[in-house]
């Protein structure tokens, strides 16, 4: 991804594809280097084996099945990362793996005990207030409420489909409004206009979108002006 390089002075973790859906073990590498320069926490994100479609369809497997690939995409990452000194300190399922997750409790368990099993230290990122969050506690992990500055919300706090239209917010104004009224005040204003109650822990920002690095920019500088520290969530905040 041509935004990866721009992107690092701004953020302060990372979701790496494991090869499922992107991605390739020198390209892994790469961000890894990248990730360790700029001293950016390290994270897998595992997605369904669909590279045709960037892993953004909707596609079936059993519970073992996902188990299965989800340990495979951990272990590949991890052995890069330790190759090049690093550490692998969370998880965030990718695309139509994670929006899945976020509704289907049965998935978000597979996926859940899948990262226990191969870490317990080990972070798991979800939507905010999901079945991926409320699966990852169950099995004792420390879970990371995720909230999205460059897409839109609906009514029961789920993510507007991208087929829709207005899923995806291309303004960087409007996208650091969305990620202040949803740290400041811990609501997000919906596709239709309501305002929900949401969790923010971590802060999304696609690195495949067109305007990734200008909202990268914008929302740093904002948070910044208002005093509010910019860390991972593995790093202890004192």
């Amino acid at each position: 991804m041509p935004n990866d390089e721009a992107l690092m002075p701004y953020i302060s973790s990372l979701n790496i594809a494991c090869g499922y859906h992107a991605g390739s073990e020198d390209i892994m590498h790469q961000t890894v280097v990248l990730a360790m320069r700029h001293g950016v926490a390290i994270g897998a994100h595992p997605s369904f084996p669909d590279r045709e479609h960037f892993g953004r369809k909707n596609l079936q497997y059993s519970t073992a099945e996902i188990f299965d690939m989800v340990s495979d995409q951990l272990q590949i990452l991890s052995v890069i990362t330790k190759r090049n000194g690093g550490e692998m300190v969370h998880v965030k399922p990718h695309g139509a793996l994670y929006n899945m997750a976020a509704a289907d409790k049965t998935l978000a368990t597979a996926i859940a005990k899948a990262v226990h099993d191969f870490n317990p230290a080990l972070l798991l990122f979800g939507l905010a207030g999901s079945q991926l969050i409320a699966a990852g506690l169950a099995v004792g992990l420390r879970t990371v409420n995720e909230v999205f500055a460059d897409r839109s919300y609906q009514v029961d706090g789920s993510l507007t489909p991208r087929s829709l239209a207005g899923a995806l917010i291309n303004d960087s104004k409007q996208a650091t409004r969305q990620v202040l009224q949803m740290i400041e005040q811990s609501m997000v204003t919906t596709l239709d206009g309501r305002e929900i109650p949401i969790t923010a822990e971590t802060v999304c920002l696609h690195g495949d979108g067109l305007h990734a690095v200008d909202h990268a920019k914008e929302i740093r500088s904002a948070l910044e002006k208002r005093s509010i520290r910019i860390i991972a969530p593995s790093v202890p905040c004192h």
